[in-house]
């Protein structure tokens, strides 16, 4: 156990108070993306169309997914499970992916100024594995599977990074990197914009 000086120099330390800030609000920042993400892709392929309040659920997509666990996102993992693109060990892997979540998350301050709580980088790039798993299993069985056309003539779909990973790269690239670098992406955006 670490002496309550160590705990006082972690959160004092700007450069590890920042960082410790910036990581963990990119690991929740991930973990929305991929509970959005794995819930709306079979929610969205289920409905019965569009209304004013937005999707319109299937008995289909209540039967199929929902009826698997009170929670949507549960729900939904296991409906991915099911159908091939992720295992038991991707379902254990994010048990402790949403445990380290909740924690930092509740536990915040816990994080930031005790030196015998750090956050664990490892579930942060388990979790982006996990999305990229899913993701890519989507884009060749389902996307690619319904319409061939979307890939360009040569390329090879194992090629293709799906929206919400380029997303993510791109958030994980401009709030890591120093800041010369960082603004590439802004300062590509504004030449093409004018």
């Amino acid at each position: 156990m670490k002496s309550v000086k160590d705990s006082w120099e972690k959160f004092l330390h700007p450069g590890t108070l920042r960082a410790n800030l910036l990581l963990i609000s990119l690991f929740i920042a991930a973990f929305e993306m991929f509970k959005d993400s794995v819930i709306q892709k079979p929610e969205s392929f289920f409905c019965d169309g569009f209304n004013k309040d937005g999707l319109i659920i299937s008995e289909t997509y209540r039967n199929e997914v929902l009826s698997k666990s009170k929670s949507r996102l549960h729900a939904s993992l296991l409906w991915f499970q099911e159908m091939g693109a992720i295992d038991d060990a991707d379902l254990q892997a994010f048990d402790h992916i949403r445990k380290h979540r909740n924690e930092v998350t509740h536990e915040l301050s816990d994080f930031l100024a005790n030196a015998d709580r750090n956050f664990d980088i490892t579930k942060f790039q388990a979790l982006i594995e996990l999305l990229s798993k899913i993701e890519n299993w989507w884009f060749m069985n389902m996307e690619l599977a319904i319409d061939p056309e979307i890939l360009p003539d040569g390329a090879d779909p194992k090629d293709v990074i799906p929206a919400s990973l380029m997303y993510l790269r791109l958030m994980l690239e401009i709030a890591l990197t120093d800041e010369s670098e960082a603004s590439y992406y802004y300062e590509a955006f504004k030449k093409g914009g004018t």
